[in-house]
């Protein structure tokens, strides 16, 4: 009988629990994002986003990739420039630093990014960012100003 008793206790305190939790939906179970800088609304309706950005960013890679087709709806390049978040000297914060837009939900659902050890996490024009990592930018670029004594 007692543990009946202890059994229905946990049941109404689940119950309890689900009720608030229910009541204030986007604190309970939804990551803090920071708004979009760029634009008042996104390319699709946000809970279409959330569920579906993955979906998104991989046809549009096909897409890039194996048809070449680039600025597309879903490119990664269009989410970078509406939702970089700038310090108050105007610089870009990277999407992947720590509270901003990309890691938000990426450290919520604790769901590692590898996009951005190709991608910038910056807009381009910002000084601090390149296209490109290193190792893929080629060396005529990747040299620009040095002189061959400061390569030996």
């Amino acid at each position: 009988m007692i543990e009946i008793l202890r059994n229905v206790g946990v049941v109404a305190a689940l119950l309890v629990v689900c009720a608030v939790a229910r009541a204030d939906e986007t604190r309970a179970f939804l990551p803090v994002v920071p708004p979009a800088s760029k634009g008042d609304r996104c390319v699709e309706p946000t809970d279409v986003m959330r569920r579906e950005h993955m979906r998104f960013l991989m046809h549009q890679r096909d897409d890039t990739v194996h048809g070449g087709i680039r600025g597309a709806k879903h490119s990664l390049v269009g989410c970078i420039d509406c939702h970089v978040q700038r310090d108050a000297q105007g610089i870009a914060i990277p999407v992947d630093a720590e509270g901003q837009f990309c890691e938000s939900c990426h450290g919520f659902a604790g769901v590692s990014m590898d996009c951005f050890g190709c991608h910038a996490t910056v807009p381009a024009e910002d000084p601090v960012s390149t296209a490109l990592p290193p190792w893929m930018v080629s060396p005529a670029v990747s040299m620009a100003g040095v002189t061959s004594e400061a390569i030996e």
